[in-house]
């Protein structure tokens, strides 16, 4: 698929997808971790990137952190990973919302497999409308 539609950039949400893409040779533009997978602390991952963040985002939440970073990781001409002291899984939703049209944000469906969206701005509109009605979330679009 990525051959095929030649994304912007990769963008990967997770400990699980990001460690899949990179040992099979993709190497994702922006990787966000969090020592996670299914809840469970790992050992952390080893790779590097040129940029390397570190922010708090607790579980369930948003932080104006969290918005910020992303916001930066994803339209950074190098290639990024944000390291989550908290939880990642919501951080989906600004990828989708910040990233380069066309681009692939991909994150895992624990025991499904990977889910992959493309950014358009349909997409867009329809994560931002997702964020508005989240509670105590701040408006940055």
């Amino acid at each position: 698929m990525v051959s095929k539609e030649k994304p912007t950039k990769i963008i990967t949400v997770g400990d699980a997808i990001t460690k899949c893409l990179w040992d099979a040779g993709l190497i994702p533009d922006v990787f966000i971790v969090d020592s996670r997978i299914k809840r469970k602390p790992i050992i952390k991952l080893g790779f590097e990137a040129k940029e390397t963040f570190h922010i708090k985002n607790p579980p369930g939440t948003l932080t104006d952190e969290a918005f910020a970073t992303v916001r930066l990781a994803v339209n950074l001409d190098n290639q990024a990973k944000v390291v989550v002291d908290g939880e990642e899984d919501l951080l989906t939703l600004l990828a989708v919302l910040f990233a380069p049209e066309n681009s692939f944000v991909m994150y895992g469906q624990p025991d499904e497999g990977a889910v992959i969206i493309r950014v358009t701005d349909q997409k867009r509109k329809e994560i931002r409308s997702i964020i508005e009605d989240m509670e105590d979330v701040p408006s940055k679009s």
